[in-house]
């Protein structure tokens, strides 16, 4: 996939746009965490080693400008550390096999670029629903380690659907401005190689 060249007067409102979302998203976070006593302080399940795919060009262009932020040695940390996840990716899917390899923007335990991380890498970890138009609510698990410290509490609502509903807004206005009409489906390791 080729990364088209979007103006500034296109993507700077839409990132503006997309950051208050993550603040709602992170704020959502924070009330049901601190409801059950439970914060992320790093564990042997970790989810930077899990194989999110992420689908929205504006996330993809809003990370990409977060990996553009670093500097030129770190980038290109980023890039190698990508490249190699996306092989190992590669040799996996060819054998059927999964893997959990650590997101290239984790170094020594933490996420570089935090700030830029996509709507998934917010939301997982905590007990959660979501409403499907004419479907019944369904309810999300936490992750394992969400469930060793604080699955026996009741459940607090985290319903996720008013921030999907919001992202795919968003998301269709950003595709139509920037005149896009392919959809994606990459991991962070990809978007990163895809970039270079």
């Amino acid at each position: 996939m080729s990364i088209p060249y979007l103006p500034d007067a296109v993507t700077v409102p839409f990132f503006e746009r997309l950051q208050r979302l993550y603040d709602a998203m992170d704020r959502g976070y924070a009330r049901a965490a601190d409801a059950y006593g439970f914060h992320c302080d790093g564990c042997a399940d970790n989810c930077c080693r899990t194989r999110f795919r992420h689908h929205t060009h504006l996330e993809y262009l809003f990370l990409l400008q977060g990996v553009a932020s670093l500097d030129a040695k770190k980038q290109l940390r980023v890039q190698s550390r990508a490249a190699q996840i996306c092989r190992s990716y590669d040799r996996a899917d060819e054998q059927g096999l999964q893997v959990r390899v650590m997101c290239p923007l984790n170094i020594d335990g933490r996420c570089i670029l935090y700030a830029y991380r996509p709507m998934i890498c917010r939301l997982h970890g905590i007990a959660h629903q979501l409403r499907k138009p004419g479907q019944s609510t369904i309810y999300g698990p936490g992750c394992t380690t969400f469930d060793e410290r604080s699955g026996d509490k009741p459940y607090f609502q985290f319903d996720r659907t008013p921030f999907y509903m919001d992202m795919v807004r968003l998301e269709n206005e950003f595709k139509q401005n920037a005149g896009l009409t392919a959809r994606i489906k990459m991991t962070i390791a990809r978007m990163i190689v895809t970039s270079a």
